[in-house]
């Protein structure tokens, strides 16, 4: 008898991690730390999530994933149409910047007072994030004394952060590389460049798609979709203007990879880094499993209560991250199968 109860016990326990492949298996222990008691609740439908490890007080990083019954097609075939994936009452506006990016992709961002101040915007001393040369710029291009003058203003941070982009875009010179917004500098590449040492599970999961992250646009890796997108976010007591950079690649029929990296932010965050994984469920060809991992470095989490600070948005990003995932499994599972 107790041979038996061996035997259906070991029987049980390969049937918990047979639907996963074991090389993302492993990812998902080693790297996100998602624990034997995790993968089963996952395996019950339930949302797994946490905070992972960071070297710095300034940075935080969360994991979570969730089963969802659905082709995972369905899921990067969603994320391909960015504008309609982020709709949500958080995201004020949002566009697709074409391939080479074109001014007019940024029409429809609008771009008031609260959202840029040419009058107060000073070296150190500025409401977003520009490099010192860009804003030293401004008094002899932008009379903010005209009765116009906001619409100009709007105008000129439009044509500052396109030349941004697409010096992002092409490789060539104009990328900013620093913000003097405040005394402290800012270096966002840097900071991102520390968001990626601290991603070993790209590299463990695609080496190619992680250089093809940190040299954009050298050593693009084959088979990859790239785009970028602006976006205008509710956050903190103003919304900010972002700009993400998005890499899909599918290494296999079984595996996707959806990686996402901040290319600007008008405030609040230094550098932000995204992964989404969708996996086969090896055991039930309907379903797949769904992580998402999020690191992000604010200077805002730096200095006194740096610690306190850090907890609380740790706490509200996990919240955050469980709401998404079983939104996004109400939406797949909610449309009609393949």
């Amino acid at each position: 008898m107790t041979r038996i109860v061996a035997a259906l016990v070991a029987l049980l326990a390969g049937a918990q991690t047979a639907s996963l492949d074991p090389g993302i298996s492993a990812v998902f222990t080693r790297y996100w730390r998602f624990t034997t008691s995790d993968m089963a609740d996952l395996r019950k439908g339930r949302v797994v999530k946490h905070s992972l490890e960071t070297p710095s007080t300034g940075e935080i990083a969360v994991a979570g994933a969730i089963r969802v019954v659905a082709s995972p097609s369905a899921f990067v075939d969603a994320v391909r149409n960015i504008v309609e994936f982020k709709k949500n009452p958080d995201v004020l506006q949002i566009g697709r910047f074409s391939d080479p990016p074109q001014l007019d992709d940024l029409r429809a961002l609008s771009v008031d007072k609260s959202d840029f101040d040419a009058a107060s915007c000073r070296v150190n001393d500025c409401g977003v994030r520009l490099p010192a040369d860009v804003i030293r710029r401004l008094p002899s291009e932008v009379d903010v004394n005209a009765p116009d003058a906001q619409e100009h203003a709007a105008q000129w941070f439009k044509q500052a952060l396109f030349t941004h982009v697409n010096a992002y875009w092409s490789g060539t010179a104009g990328r900013f590389l620093t913000y003097d917004d405040d005394e402290k500098q800012i270096r966002p590449v840097e900071e991102l460049n520390g968001l990626m040492k601290n991603a070993p599970a790209i590299g463990a999961l695609s080496p190619t798609l992680m250089n093809h992250l940190a040299s954009f646009p050298a050593n693009r890796m084959a088979g990859a979709e790239d785009f970028l997108y602006w976006s205008k976010e509710k956050f903190g007591i103003e919304p900010f203007i972002t700009v993400t950079h998005v890499v899909i690649a599918c290494p296999s029929e079984s595996l996707c990879l959806v990686a996402s990296k901040d290319v600007y932010s008008s405030r609040y965050i230094d550098a932000s880094l995204a992964l989404s994984v969708t996996s086969l469920d090896t055991g039930d060809a309907r379903a797949f499993y769904l992580v998402y991992v999020n690191q992000s470095r604010s200077s805002s989490l730096k200095g006194r209560l740096s610690g306190l600070r850090k907890s609380i948005a740790e706490r509200r990003a996990r919240g955050s991250l469980e709401e998404t995932l079983k939104s996004l499994r109400r939406r797949f599972e909610e449309q009609p199968h393949r």
